[in-house]
């Protein structure tokens, strides 16, 4: 328990600012709550109610749905509590392998990128997208020839909707002015569309729900080049578990949507600009991955 009572307002701005960061939506409520009052009820219900409970199951039929409980708190306070799921919302987890197969059913049925964004936004089948404030989507020009994919959102991203804001898109921005590029005339996006809660990195199966999105953007998009930044895109595109300074450098052909209407596409690895903020002695790596991606897109 964090007491709050002799903090300081940049202290306590910095405390919101962590919990927020770590995915954490609610910090208070209107009314107090008995929490132990509430479990202890509920044991004696769960007591009481097993014979009654399943008479009823069985002779309910299948139009008797429960209510949902009415919202005793005001609507719009920081204390309102959700009590039934908004329409829409799925009612139960989907398997992996059915949301599997759901996300490469809508993915291939877009034939624009309007399409595809609309598809995503509607898409209920990733874990992911629960926790997050906003999809984001591939920004920028997607007619240049030129895509940039990086891994998941940050905390920046997930706030604006756009991928690399914050430091790290204007990182990204340097980089790309460094050979010539202007952000707003390639086309960003990452991996997975959804930050995960604490920035944490995405289970395979988030990944493999994911992964039709981001290839149908790229079939979509028809790029020439691609730049992968960080270490979970490379592994991502290029497979194994080398960590981006084994994959950096070296252009590679990588193919998406199959042998019948797909592409192969050639990419060159770099590292991400989270990197280079924490290490800044990999801009020279950097800067020589830069220089052979110029020479590719001029040649």
């Amino acid at each position: 328990m964090i007491s709050t009572d002799r903090m300081s307002p940049a202290e306590l701005a910095a405390l919101l600012h962590f919990h927020a960061e770590a995915g954490v939506e609610w910090l208070l409520e209107q009314d107090p709550v008995d929490r132990f009052a509430e479990f202890a009820q509920a044991r004696v219900a769960r007591g009481n109610a097993g014979p009654q409970a399943v008479q009823k199951l069985q002779t309910s039929g299948p139009n008797d749905t429960p209510r949902p409980v009415a919202n005793r708190d005001t609507p719009g306070s920081f204390g309102n509590r959700v009590t039934a799921p908004p329409a829409g919302a799925p009612q139960m987890a989907i398997p992996d392998e059915q949301a599997i197969a759901e996300a490469r059913f809508a993915a291939e049925a877009a034939r624009s990128l309007a399409e595809l964004k609309s598809a995503m936004e509607a898409f209920s089948g990733c874990n992911l997208k629960n926790s997050a404030r906003n999809m984001v989507f591939a920004d920028g020009d997607p007619s240049s020839g030129i895509m940039v994919i990086g891994p998941m959102p940050n905390g920046d991203d997930d706030r604006e909707g756009v991928p690399f804001s914050g430091k790290q898109g204007q990182m990204l921005d340097r980089m790309l002015a460094a050979i010539g590029l202007d952000r707003t005339a390639v086309l960003v996006t990452n991996v997975i569309p959804w930050r995960p809660p604490g920035n944490r990195v995405p289970s395979p199966r988030e990944t493999d729900i994911c992964r039709p999105f981001i290839e149908r953007q790229i079939l979509l998009a028809e790029p020439r080049h691609l730049l992968i930044l960080g270490n979970f895109a490379g592994r991502f595109f290029f497979g194994g578990s080398d960590t981006i300074h084994h994959m950096r450098g070296e252009w590679r052909d990588i193919s998406v949507g199959g042998p019948v209407g797909g592409l192969t596409i050639p990419a060159l690895a770099t590292l991400h600009p989270q990197d280079l903020a924490s290490a800044p002695a990999s801009k020279r790596l950097a800067w020589q991955d830069l220089l052979a991606f110029r020479a590719r897109i001029r040649g």
